[in-house]
C-alpha cells in the first residue's frame, strides 16, 4: 500500500511539473507574441495619410515662400547697395579737391592773388557739383559742425578747448562723412570741444595717423 501511495504521489508531482512547464512555455509564447505585435507598425488610416500629406505640402510651400522672400531681399540690397564700394572710392575726389584747396591757400606766392581766388571758386563749384550728383544717388554728407558727437556717424580725432561749447560738441570737421541711404558710407573725422584744463588727447598723433592713410 505504501508503495502504491508513493507512486501516486510521484505521478501527481510529475503531472504538476508538466503543467507548470506547459504554462511557462505558454507565457513565453504570449510575451513574444505581444512583443512582435508592438514591433509591427500600426497601419495608418486613409484619413491619417491624407492629413500627413497635407502637412508635408503646407511645409513645402512655406519653405518655398521663405526662400522667395530671402531672394527678394538679397536682390533689393544688391540693387540699392551694389555701388557701395564704388561710392566710397569716389569720395576720394572730394578729399583731393579739399587737400588741393588747402595747399593753394597756404602757398605764400599765391596769397591774395586774383588767380588763387578764381581757382578756389572753381574748386568750390566742382565740389558742390559732386555733392549734388552724390545726393541724387542717395549719397549724402553728414552734418557735423555744432552737433553733439555721435559715435555712429562721427569719429573724434582731437579735443579742442572751448568753454563756450558743451563738452563733446563738434567744433571742427577734418574730413566730411557720408551716408548711402540708411547706411554709413564713412564717418566724419572731427574735433570736439572740451573744457579748459581737461587732459589732452594726443591730437598731433591722431592727425599724423590720419595723414598717413
Amino acid at each position: 500500500m505504501e508503495k502504491e501511495e508513493n507512486l501516486k504521489t510521484e505521478n501527481n508531482n510529475s503531472l504538476k511539473n508538466e503543467d507548470r512547464k506547459n504554462e511557462s512555455e505558454e507565457n513565453i509564447q504570449n510575451i513574444e507574441s505581444e512583443k512582435n505585435n508592438e514591433d509591427q507598425p500600426i497601419e495608418k488610416t486613409s484619413e491619417e495619410k491624407i492629413i500627413d500629406l497635407e502637412d508635408k505640402v503646407t511645409r513645402t510651400f512655406a519653405e518655398m515662400e521663405n526662400q522667395r522672400r530671402r531672394f527678394e531681399k538679397e536682390k533689393e540690397e544688391a540693387f540699392e547697395y551694389g555701388g557701395f564700394a564704388f561710392a566710397k572710392e569716389a569720395l576720394n575726389l572730394i578729399d583731393n579737391l579739399e587737400r588741393s584747396k588747402k595747399i593753394l591757400e597756404n602757398d605764400e606766392s599765391l596769397k591774395n592773388s586774383e588767380a588763387l581766388k578764381k581757382t578756389l571758386e572753381h574748386f568750390d563749384i566742382i565740389t558742390k557739383d559732386l555733392i549734388f550728383i552724390f545726393s541724387k544717388n542717395n549719397i549724402k554728407p553728414i552734418e557735423s559742425l555744432n552737433k553733439k558727437l555721435d559715435p555712429n556717424l562721427h569719429q573724434a580725432m582731437m579735443e579742442i578747448e572751448d568753454d563756450q561749447k558743451e563738452p563733446g560738441t563738434i567744433v571742427q570737421e577734418i574730413q566730411k562723412g557720408f551716408t548711402i541711404k540708411d547706411r554709413l558710407l564713412r564717418p566724419s573725422l572731427v574735433g570736439v570741444s572740451k573744457k579748459s584744463g581737461n587732459k589732452n588727447i594726443k591730437n598731433e598723433e591722431n592727425i599724423e595717423k590720419f595723414d598717413k592713410k
